[in-house]
């Protein structure tokens, strides 16, 4: 069977529409498609040129045009070609406008000037990569959250879609016979995320992982024994610090398990502030 196209057309750099559709995709996964991006289509030329394409190609459009008069062309010249044309963002912020009494500005995010907000993320980003796996753990009392666990509980990606979005995160890895660092201990206990994972899933993944190192499929990192011991402690420090928050990673998406640490904190910023 032939991959069917789907065009993705943005006036910015078509991240927002790009993840809409890859989410979704991930519903069809015996479904062969190409996703093919368009990215700061800006005219009605631009957009009449994609389309064109599109109809050649027989591709679906899914678009984020905050144009209103560049959102209208688009579903005007797709309705003349019949093509499918999903608007991700534009009724969006028509309720939102609506909801707030307030005018959006209409003008595409790459145009618009670098807020604090940004400076925020590339901060957070910086402060997770020199804060990774335990590196400078006098960082972990300026961190906004601090992930622990074993290895290959997520701990870095985690800390890295965190950091995407404005918090600082350290992680410490916890290891068997090795006492974690003592500003561990120090933290805020409302602001240490324990991971966990269940013995199995972990057992596959780190002999994947051992097979990608080219190391023996007998070391102790693969071995049932061993990576329960790990646990039991994990688990037994995890139960001397009530309050730290323990998630488990299991068949969770980094996503997933991103907003869930996400709800807890912003849910923890609100009971401080009342």
């Amino acid at each position: 069977m032939d991959r069917k196209l789907i065009y993705v057309v943005s006036d910015s750099t078509g991240e927002t529409a790009e993840r809409v559709v890859r989410a979704s995709l991930l519903q069809f996964p015996n479904t062969r498609v190409r996703v093919r991006l368009f990215t700061r289509v800006r005219d009605e030329g631009a957009v009449e040129d994609v389309l064109d394409k599109a109809l050649e190609a027989g591709a679906m459009v899914v678009f984020t045009l905050v144009r209103p008069e560049l959102r209208n062309h688009m579903f005007q010249q797709s309705r003349e070609r019949q093509i499918e044309a999903i608007d991700v963002i534009g009724s969006l912020i028509h309720k939102i406008g609506n909801f707030l009494e307030a005018k959006p500005l209409n003008v595409p995010t790459a145009q618009m000037s670098l807020s604090e907000e940004y400076f925020k993320r590339v901060e957070a980003i910086e402060f997770a990569v020199k804060s990774d796996d335990g590196k400078e753990p006098r960082n972990l009392r300026k961190a906004d959250l601090v992930l622990t666990g074993v290895s290959r509980t997520s701990k870095t990606p985690l800390s890295t879609y965190l950091a995407g979005r404005g918090l600082k995160v350290a992680n410490v890895p916890l290891v068997m016979n090795v006492d974690p660092p003592e500003e561990l201990h120090q933290v805020p206990e409302k602001k240490v995320v324990a991971l966990t994972i269940d013995i199995d899933l972990l057992l596959e993944i780190r002999k994947s992982r051992l097979v990608q190192l080219g190391m023996p499929a007998d070391a102790n990192y693969g071995l049932r024994d061993h990576v329960k011991a790990e646990l039991d402690y994990a688990h037994a420090l995890f139960k001397q610090h009530p309050d730290w928050m323990v998630v488990n990673v299991s068949n969770r998406a980094i996503e997933e398990t991103a907003t869930i640490i996400l709800e807890a904190y912003k849910e923890r910023l609100e009971n401080e502030s009342d």
